[in-house]
């Protein structure tokens, strides 16, 4: 089982329904990871126990940020990300027939698994790459190909991202990772910038 938001529940969740997961990823930015892969299941419930794509896509927009808005807020960024996982759902809806897990079943190798996820709104290269060292570590989804496909974020062993996260030392370490990556970006700012 998945172990990214330190509730069961909402772990399980992500475990067994490939459009949580993928939301999960939608909503991974600029928030606690935690928080953003706990969404799902928040969402999930607040639309009355279901999450069908499909459904979600045809929701009137201003409806969808409302449950995004009620408190505590999915996201700190409600009408944005609303928006963004009602684009995704419908792409799953029309381009997957309402099957999530379609985006990566289908693919023959690893490149065209990165294109898949790359073609999804809101998903830019390193996004989808995290996202396919997740499901390829994670999830047992292996194209030919999968590791060189996800880059960095596909090396055994690395712990750099939502990928590698499979227990509380684990996410230290992708933590601890992640402040070094900051601390030396801004190392090489310019004096005064």
């Amino acid at each position: 089982m998945l172990w990214l938001t330190g509730d069961p529940e909402a772990d399980a969740l992500l475990s067994t329904d490939p459009l949580a997961l993928l939301l999960g990823m939608v909503l991974d930015q600029q928030i606690p990871m935690e928080r953003a892969f706990a969404a799902p299941a928040a969402l999930k419930e607040r639309l009355g126990g279901s999450l069908d794509p499909a459904a979600i896509s045809a929701m009137a927009p201003d409806a969808l940020v409302e449950v995004f808005a009620a408190k505590p807020a999915l996201h700190r960024f409600p009408r944005s990300m609303a928006g963004r996982v009602q684009e995704v759902c419908a792409t799953v809806a029309t381009t997957y027939d309402g099957d999530a897990s379609a985006i990566w079943s289908t693919a023959p190798d690893g490149k065209a698994l990165l294109k898949n996820l790359k073609a999804l709104p809101g998903f830019g290269d390193q996004k989808a790459k995290i996202f396919l060292a997740l499901l390829g570590k994670q999830l047992g989804v292996r194209p030919p190909g999968w590791e060189q496909a996800a880059g960095p974020y596909g090396e055994p062993g690395s712990h750099r991202s939502v990928a590698d996260i499979d227990s509380p030392e684990a996410l230290a370490k992708v933590r601890q990772f992640k402040q070094a990556m900051k601390a030396e970006a801004r190392d090489r700012l310019p004096a005064g910038g």
